[in-house]
């Protein structure tokens, strides 16, 4: 049949074909935060575990809250390594009690994804982050870029003998006076203990033991160290720990290595299925991720899009160690580093803390 006999009845028929095709194709509209906002002040809440220290994410928090209130924010802080076994034992007994983590032991949010336990969510600027710094199905993604750089207390260590690589904590001045945190209990630190052995071979660990170290659980305790004097230097800083303890007035700087690469790492954000408040998870990472958020961070924004912290150069201009996630999911090689280097510094006497 031709259009000249087509009868009204037929060009009705198309039109309507039309019209379902194209509204079919039209992508969804994303989910604007006032979209967000009204189905999370229903759920009235939002819990999240976080590893590492709690302060700057109750300051967080309380900003957020200013912004979107009717919504109680609840932050269960801790070890990364103890708060994923927290959250595998409520996934077990099917009642979570947590929306979200965001935690440094990014193999947990590999494997939870394996499992079908998160929730796909791309939350603005997801696009602007590099591949390294997201799961490409958008089930979790960096929340920031943590940096691993070096350490000192400014008052004892002169600024010609700040070391610019692994063998220089070794020199006589800094026997007893080198920490970090215990390889085989934080991830951070096994990785980078093992680029170090990767580098310098693992007579390099002979020599290190020989120079007295100290250990001590979790980074805060280790940097909080440098700055009372107790120790001098690490190569085993986290930088924006190190920028909290400055503004608290201790005498400690960060410095970024000539030497050896400079590693940086995740730490990773994701939302649970069976979240009991998804909505407000939702919101929270997505406000989070904003770049009025990410700018005021004490490190490297994920976002391409966001300036990095004053006095730096946008992170991947540095000679950077960018393996993190790859180096976790390696699940066989990681447990044989931890025994081995436990081996080393034994297990895990010199308690710390996240406050």
């Amino acid at each position: 049949m031709n259009a000249a006999n087509a009868g009204p009845g037929v060009f009705a028929a198309a039109f309507a074909l039309s019209v379902i095709i194209s509204t079919s194709a039209a992508p969804a509209r994303a989910q604007t935060p006032d979209d967000l906002y009204v189905k999370a002040k229903s759920e009235g809440a939002f819990a999240f575990y976080v590893g590492g220290p709690t302060a700057p994410w109750e300051a967080r928090a309380k900003t957020f809250s200013e912004k979107y209130p009717g919504i109680k924010v609840s932050i269960g802080g801790g070890f990364s390594n103890v708060l994923d076994s927290k959250i595998d034992q409520q996934i077990a007994g099917g009642k979570l009690e947590v929306d979200a983590a965001i935690l440094q032991t990014i193999a947990d949010f590999a494997r939870w994804k394996r499992e079908g336990r998160l929730i796909a969510f791309k939350p603005p600027g997801f696009e602007k982050m590099d591949p390294a710094f997201k799961d490409a199905d958008g089930t979790f993604w960096a929340t920031m870029i943590d940096v691993v750089p070096y350490m000192y207390n400014t008052e004892k260590v002169a600024a010609a003998d700040v070391p610019n690589s692994a063998l220089d904590v070794l020199k006589p001045q800094f026997h007893g006076k080198v920490v970090t945190a215990y390889p085989a209990d934080d991830d951070v630190t096994l990785w980078v203990f093992y680029h170090i052995v990767q580098k310098y071979g693992w007579g390099y660990m002979d020599k290190y033991m020989a120079a007295k170290p100290n250990f001590i659980q979790g980074h805060l305790g280790e940097q909080r160290s440098i700055g009372t004097g107790q120790n001098l230097v690490t190569f085993d800083s986290i930088l924006d720990i190190t920028s909290g303890l400055k503004r608290q007035g201790m005498p400690v700087a960060s410095h970024i290595p000539t030497v050896d690469p400079l590693p940086i790492w995740p730490l990773t954000g994701a939302i649970f299925k069976g979240a009991p408040h998804p909505n407000a998870a939702k919101l929270f990472l997505s406000w989070l991720l904003e770049p009025e958020q990410q700018a005021k961070l004490p490190t490297w924004s994920p976002r391409s899009d966001v300036p990095p912290p004053a006095g730096y150069q946008p992170i991947l201009s540095y000679k950077v160690i960018n393996d993190y996630r790859d180096f976790l999911t390696d699940q066989a090689q990681v447990v044989a580093l931890r025994k081995r280097f436990e081996g080393y510094s034994g297990p895990i006497v010199n308690t710390g803390g996240v406050r």
